[in-house]
């Protein structure tokens, strides 16, 4: 490693890897251990994928396989973890090194850590590195010839990970537990508590990465009869890579996937509890809310599957019209869902939901807000507008009175008034409306008005899903519909704006006990392993 001549250097780092192979000694895990720091600092660094590492690597992962007196011995243990952790991290980001890994045999070795020969800790990396294989198009062909059995792997690991790591760790005690998956999740600082905390991480990285994997192929349209199977459907809904994992879009991101596609819209909609699943990721603050609002659109514009959904995410989609930006690259959300809803409007009062008023009704007050009112409201002055924002400041003032004397029902009458009367222009105005009739609502114990009010509120505010008031109060209807993901996220999204706000005023930021007692509730129910 130290010798200053490059060609000498070479040479015996060449010949390092070729006598690695021999040893059988502790010497080699702590060579592999450098191997391994090395490929996660220095990913791009052609030097050591030129020499031949993933030879070694992947006859090392074999040899840990087939020859379990070996895998036993000293410290050998831990080679199948590290060899294949060094030829994902090094597969990550340059095709050229996938490309001499596939052709220095590393496919098959990896598959058979996938299988599941060792543990779910070698099952980790391996899903990684072939995900990252998969990820090229001039590789993926070398991973294709294992399709079935990759697939079918990769779904069972996405499916059951949380439960085998579950029971095959977090339950164990101290001493029970494996001692080399405790020193390789904590890098041997112990402590049961980092080992329980790593091992959810990794859970849902083993999810997650297993769902890449399965995204490599529904993105290339194979296996889409395999994936799109009902049961994995609906258990890609309960897939999310929870606080540990945030950047990671979940079960979501392959649903996404196959909405691209003909069999996938056409199977995802005949299944009822995932479309009420995306229905209830768009009108939530989740980060993939606007992927649930993708899915939706994507299912909607197929004349073939439009009319199999519509009776579900209209209720859900009908709150979202006003919404105009979520980041900086979702521009005009919410016209975007109008033009979809309202297609062929006329055609579809007549004839497919003539049963069904209150599809029609949604529609109804779709067209009227979108079309007639937006209409009308062209010809209003300034003067005109003026005024009708006086009026809806006394009706707002009356709603208030009979509120705070406890007449809700009548409060909720004079907020109807209200929003009759305001003008569309006057966003903050209907967005204080709609959160304080959501707040009726939620004390009539309708939980699904309240979501429909506070959501159209958050519509409406700017940035969107910003005003606070209507988080928690959503947070509160989602917690008594028993949807406490959704629920969590308001909370933590209400409390976010309540410290950034205490902040501007130079205060000091503290978390109301009462949304701290939310968040406790709602984080041990949606907790990774709560179903396990």
């Amino acid at each position: 490693m130290d010798e200053p001549d490059p060609s000498l250097r070479r040479a015996g780092i060449t010949r390092c890897f070729k006598e690695i192979l021999h040893r059988d000694n502790r010497e080699l895990v702590l060579i592999l251990s450098g191997l391994w720091h090395i490929a996660m600092t220095h990913t791009d660094d052609p030097e050591y994928p030129s020499l031949g590492i993933f030879n070694l690597l992947s006859n090392l992962i074999t040899r840990g396989i087939s020859d379990k007196d070996w895998l036993l011995r000293d410290q050998n243990i831990y080679v199948p973890y590290y060899a294949a952790h060094i030829i994902g991290s090094y597969t990550m980001n340059k095709a050229e090194f996938a490309e001499k890994a596939v052709e220095s045999g590393v496919i098959p070795p990896l598959i058979e850590l996938l299988r599941g020969k060792l543990s779910w800790v070698e099952q980790r990396v391996a899903v990684r590195a072939l995900g990252h294989l998969a990820s090229y198009e001039k590789t993926f062909k070398a991973v294709l010839a294992y399709e079935q059995e990759v697939v079918d792997s990769a779904m069972q690991i996405a499916s059951t990970c949380l439960e085998v790591v579950y029971s095959h760790f977090i339950v164990l005690n101290g001493m029970e537990r494996l001692k080399y998956q405790c020193d390789l999740l904590t890098r041997g600082i112990g402590r049961t508590d980092l080992e329980d905390q790593k091992a959810e991480e990794w859970a849902s990285q083993l999810q997650c990465w297993s769902l890449y994997l399965l995204n490599c192929f529904a993105s290339k349209g194979r296996s889409l009869d395999l994936i799109c199977r009902e049961e994995f459907l609906k258990d890609l809904c309960e897939m999310w890579g929870g606080l540990v994992n945030h950047s990671n879009p979940g079960g979501v991101g392959l649903i996404r996937i196959l909405c691209y596609t003909k069999t996938g819209r056409e199977r995802i909609a005949d299944c009822e509890e995932v479309v009420q699943y995306l229905s209830n990721l768009s009108r939530s603050s989740d980060d993939w809310q606007y992927m649930g609002i993708d899915c939706l659109l994507l299912l909607l514009r197929d004349p073939d599957t439009r009319y199999k959904v519509i009776e579900i995410a209209i209720f859900c989609l009908v709150d979202l019209i006003e919404l105009n930006d979520l980041g900086k690259t979702r521009i005009r959300i919410g016209e975007a869902i109008s033009r979809t809803l309202l297609q062929d409007h006329s055609k579809m009062i007549r004839s497919r939901f003539k049963n069904n008023p209150t599809v029609q009704e949604a529609l109804d007050e779709l067209w009227i807000l979108k079309a007639e009112k937006r209409k009308k409201e062209r010809l209003l002055t300034q003067e005109k507008v003026k005024e009708k924002r006086v009026l809806v400041d006394l009706k707002k003032q009356q709603a208030k009175r009979m509120f705070w004397a406890g007449h809700i029902e009548e409060a909720t009458l004079k907020y109807n008034e209200a929003l009759e009367i305001c003008p569309l222009r006057l966003r903050k105005d209907r967005m204080v409306i709609y959160s304080n009739r959501g707040q009726c609502h939620l004390l009539l114990g309708d939980a699904d008005s309240a979501i429909r009010d506070t959501t159209r509120a958050l519509c409406l505010s700017s940035p969107a899903n910003g005003h606070r008031k209507s988080l928690w109060r959503r947070a509160q209807a989602y917690d008594m519909k028993g949807l406490s993901r959704e629920s969590l996220m308001d909370c933590l999204m209400f409390v976010d704006g309540c410290m950034r706000s205490e902040k501007k005023r130079g205060k000091r930021a503290k978390i109301p006990y009462y949304a701290a007692r939310m968040i406790s509730k709602q984080m041990e129910a949606a907790w990774l392993f709560a179903g396990s």
